[in-house]
């Protein structure tokens, strides 16, 4: 960011003076989604002005636009991805990001007003997945562990697309084209038997993945959620400073505290 200038008398010229203010760079733009990150940053920004910097929340309501915005430089990093998504911009669309520090995780999990586990599941079931393909391989991976399909041997999990799925035993239908956002109509409307939706799109409609999910992801997944800048900034005060404010102790307890376990921190 470039620093405010205020000019000393009336109009500026050639032998004026120019004071530079600090307002600008101790201020930290950050782009997020509403539910959780906008929340968390929320927490965030008394303790950020302990350590001498303003923190303005951008709120995204979609995938794309927070990448784009940091890559134009309206923002100083994002919060919004996790680490799979990441890594596709930045191969994508060459990007010249970073994973600044990984703060949270969001269990995703399958959801159903007809199936309430897993046995259920009948014979040519509809399975709704959003069209992130970097979430794939995620909701793949819990589908073969709770045992309905069996991908490729030798298939790396985190980037599997459903044509890596060998068998299926129960012939299960899959639909992948839904935007992420809308995944929690298609359950409202009970368009599919088993419905994948990210935790933050689910607690908007008071869905719980460990009360309400049919399938759950486990503790162990690689896909945290991180804050993205640009390489160029990487070192700087204010992108430490934010990851530093968002390991803090006040920040895990308060994650703790408001989404018991349905969101887990990430050290």
């Amino acid at each position: 960011m470039i620093g405010l200038s205020l000019v000393v008398g009336g109009q500026s010229g050639p032998n004026q003076k120019v004071i530079k203010t600090k307002n600008a760079t101790n201020k930290i733009i950050v782009g997020a989604s509403a539910t959780p990150h906008a929340e968390i940053l929320e927490q965030a920004k008394p303790l950020l002005k302990e350590k001498g910097y303003d923190l303005e929340i951008k709120v995204f309501q979609d995938f794309v636009l927070p990448n784009k915005a940091l890559a134009e430089k309206e923002l100083d990093a994002n919060y919004f991805q996790h680490i799979p998504y990441l890594d596709k911009e930045i191969k994508d669309k060459h990007y010249d990001f970073v994973n600044a520090g990984a703060i949270h995780l969001e269990k995703m999990a399958f959801y159903s007003k007809s199936v309430k586990k897993v046995s259920e599941v009948k014979d040519g079931a509809t399975i709704l997945v959003s069209n992130s393909q970097t979430d794939w391989g995620r909701v793949i991976t819990m589908l073969q562990d709770a045992g309905l399909v069996k991908v490729k041997e030798g298939t790396n999990l985190v980037e599997a697309t459903f044509d890596d799925i060998a068998e299926n035993p129960k012939n299960l239908k899959f639909k992948y084209d839904i935007d992420p956002a809308i995944m929690t109509t298609t359950y409202e409307n009970n368009e599919g038997d088993l419905i994948a939706i990210n935790a933050n799109f689910a607690e908007n409609i008071g869905l719980n993945p460990e009360k309400d999910g049919v399938i759950v992801e486990g503790d162990n997944s690689p896909y945290a959620n991180v804050i993205a800048a640009r390489t160029e900034d990487k070192d700087s005060e204010k992108i430490k400073t934010l990851v530093e404010v968002l390991h803090s102790d006040e920040i895990k307890a308060f994650i703790k505290e408001k989404w018991n376990g349905t969101i887990s921190v990430v050290d």
